[in-house]
């Protein structure tokens, strides 16, 4: 689905400027969704890259006084690696011979005047999940993107979305000629689990709502 949503005064330039692999549409509806989300707790990504969909949802949560937690261990996902699909050599730290997008990152959230909204967490979303207890308003799933890794990501973290909290889910394709099923399996068992309500999605960005319930998800 595409929707129209107002642009407000964001820095388009600077988000153009940012690698990443994130549609504006899709941005925008980040940004208004953490806006809404942050009036009732901490959002939190996983997935952060170079920091683009950060913009957006650190943006949204400025707004509120909220804070957005950002998991990314920057070493790549399994496509970005030398010799794969979407490896980047300006990445890759010429010292430890491994990609590092961390300094892309800490530059764009320097820019967007950001540091005081982004906590980054410099490490796995597994590891980041171990002793987690706080409860969150939105979660947005864009780390690996193999079944097991988004999968874990969704078990790991779901449950900490509170009732009426959203859980966003990047990659969305239907049609595998399109992109990789594995976002868009996961998807399909959070709704199988009944504990969320289904939204329009925004182009490949899959929209779900958590049920007012008193169940905990299953882990």
């Amino acid at each position: 689905m595409s929707i129209i949503m107002p642009k407000e005064d964001l820095p388009f330039e600077l988000i153009q400027e940012v690698k990443g692999f994130l549609d504006e549409e899709e941005g925008l509806f980040l940004y208004h969704t953490a806006k809404e989300a942050a009036r009732r707790g901490p959002c939190l990504e996983i997935g952060s890259y170079c920091g683009k969909s950060s913009i957006y949802l650190g943006l949204g949560c400025k707004a509120r006084q909220g804070v957005l937690f950002s998991i990314d261990h920057h070493r790549g996902s399994e496509e970005q690696q030398p010799g794969q699909e979407y490896f980047d050599p300006e990445l890759l730290d010429s010292v430890s011979g491994r990609i590092d997008t961390f300094p892309f990152f800490r530059k764009t959230i320097e820019k967007a005047g950001l540091e005081e909204t982004i906590v980054p967490m410099v490490c796995s979303s597994a590891l980041a999940a171990r002793r987690w207890s706080t409860p969150l308003s939105l979660v947005f799933i864009d780390g690996g993107h193999s079944f097991e890794s988004a999968y874990k990501d969704y078990q790991n973290w779901a449950k900490h979305i509170l009732p009426e909290g959203f859980l966003l889910i990047h990659d969305i394709f239907e049609d595998p000629q399109k992109g990789g099923q594995a976002p868009f399996q996961v998807y399909q068992k959070a709704l199988a689990s009944g504990r969320f309500l289904e939204l329009p999605r925004v182009k490949s960005l899959g929209v779900l709502k958590r049920k007012v319930e008193k169940e905990n998800l299953p882990s």
